[in-house]
């Protein structure tokens, strides 16, 4: 539209532009998937994007994907929702209900990674000490084979998953160690408002601020030409002649000779972990305002805690 270009020179209307053009920008992307999907088909782990069509997709995605468009885009959604939140507040406690829902989903599922991360050191120790093995090999058909070492390094893995994909679940079940203050001895609406600059004015920032830094980090150890968070300064006709030299190169170099050599996964996870931060930090925002509103009777409404089946733990986790 080239509002940012014509009202970019201060930084109101910078912002206004970039918002105004934010529904345009969205439209755009979902009308035209192929500026910025064509590069899926040629995922490979070591090798170049013949196809330049695919391979400038494929730069559009990493450049927008850390991009002030998307951030405007996500905020326009955002303040639309919000908007129609305030008028109709069953709108809003089901945007609370299916964000946390969505959390929960997700926390419950990865947390059975901390079953198999316990499992795994067994056969690890049990294995390595009594068969005195220096390989272990699992599968069904197909044998999948790996040092012990290699074994003993993915349980890293398991712990990251634990700790990136259950951080908004573990919010949603009050498992967050909390040092209050102040904030236990003030009343109901002063907690929430307290709630709600808190989830605007540090989850959120927090969480981008990672994101935007992650994403590009995420990226550097895919592709090569290597991609950097200075590149979001550059305009994208400035980048696109990469796309004649981009290759997947993902990296797979571990810490030991035959250590685990999948810490690219890591990075994935650091992008999710901050997404889910931030959808956290809107469920919360929204929460604390119907809570604030509707009064002291709507503590938890709608909330799907897990039942720890214990009155004393059940009491610790309320207090914390």
């Amino acid at each position: 539209m080239g509002l940012v270009e014509s009202w970019g020179g201060n930084a109101f209307g910078w912002f206004f532009a970039h918002l105004i053009e934010a529904p345009y920008n969205l439209i755009y992307a979902i009308l035209h998937p192929q500026l910025w999907l064509a590069w899926l088909p040629h995922i490979s782990f070591n090798s170049k994007i013949s196809d330049l069509e695919a391979a400038e997709s494929l730069l559009r995605f990493i450049y927008y994907g850390a991009s002030w468009e998307l951030f405007f885009v996500f905020l326009f959604i955002f303040l639309v929702v919000t908007i129609i939140g305030f008028v109709r507040n069953t709108f809003m406690w089901a945007c609370v209900k299916g964000l946390e829902g969505f959390a929960n989903v997700v926390g419950r599922t990865a947390a059975f990674a901390g079953i198999l991360m316990v499992l795994q050191q067994i056969v690890i120790i049990f294995m390595q000490r009594v068969f005195a093995v220096s390989e272990i090999s699992l599968g069904l058909g197909v044998a999948f084979s790996k040092d012990v070492s290699w074994w003993s390094e993915e349980l890293k893995f398991y712990n990251a998953i634990i700790v990136c994909l259950c951080v908004s679940y573990t919010f949603v079940q009050g498992g967050h160690v909390r040092v209050d203050l102040v904030y236990s001895a003030i009343g109901h609406r002063a907690k929430r408002m307290i709630d709600m600059i808190g989830s605007m004015v540090f989850m959120v920032p927090a969480a981008i601020l990672t994101y935007f830094y992650g994403w590009f980090f995420l990226w550097r150890h895919l592709v090569t030409p290597k991609m950097s968070a200075s590149d979001a300064s550059k305009t994208i006709d400035q980048l696109l002649p990469k796309a004649r030299a981009l290759k997947f190169n993902v990296e797979t170099i571990g810490f030991s000779p035959n250590g685990f050599n999948g810490y690219f996964l890591f990075k994935i996870l650091l992008v999710a972990f901050t997404l889910l931060v931030i959808l956290q930090a809107v469920a919360f925002f929204y929460r604390s305002y119907l809570e604030w509103k509707e009064g002291e009777g709507s503590i938890g409404k709608n909330l799907d805690k897990d039942q720890l089946g214990d009155p004393v733990a059940e009491a610790v986790a309320e207090i914390h």
